[in-house]
């Protein structure tokens, strides 16, 4: 697989910074092509809604990335969203039978980093069985990887402070 980009996709939560990866020459991140691509689907939209509810205001602003909230686990990466029922505090939070995947990485099991990767329909029993989905899960897998090793080399640093990454020279923009 070609190169990427790792770079902020949204820091305006309390709680955490979202990255999100950019293939070599592309124009959108992996995150935004799976809300673009189902953002005017109204068979979808209020499972659509949700989702990004939960990843951007509960998960970012309210509760930050609870282990509870990445509990999907997928060899490296996590389907958001969580399976089961969880209770935080007096909210619940169920999603039974829900039609979307969307692929994260937990930074280091950190709380406040998350990588969002693409995602797509779960059609089968399995995210591999799910054409729209299996092709995005290897690639989610390979990101992980790939950022993992660059993690445990080095080559990408957390900025404790600043809750955010940065490569070797301090870039905000990482080049993997």
């Amino acid at each position: 697989m070609n190169s990427f980009t790792l770079k902020i996709w949204d820091d305006e939560g309390k709680k955490v910074t979202f990255y999100s990866v950019w293939k070599e020459d592309a124009a959108l991140a992996e995150t935004d092509k799976f809300l673009n691509k189902y953002e005017h689907d109204d068979i979808y939209a209020e499972e659509l809604d949700q989702l990004v509810q939960l990843v951007l205001v509960t998960i970012g602003d309210e509760y930050g990335a609870l282990s509870s909230f990445f509990n999907r686990v997928k060899n490296d990466i996590v389907g958001l969203p969580h399976k089961g029922k969880l209770k935080i505090e007096d909210l619940s939070f169920h999603f039974p039978d829900f039609p979307f995947r969307l692929y994260a990485l937990r930074v280091l099991n950190r709380e406040d980093l998350v990588i969002l990767f693409n995602g797509g329909l779960k059609t089968a029993r399995t995210d591999q069985l799910s054409p729209d989905l299996e092709m995005k899960f290897h690639e989610a897998q390979h990101f992980a990887s790939r950022i993992e090793q660059a993690l445990r080399e080095g080559d990408i640093i957390i900025d404790e402070e600043k809750r955010r990454l940065t490569d070797q020279d301090g870039n905000l923009e990482i080049y993997l």
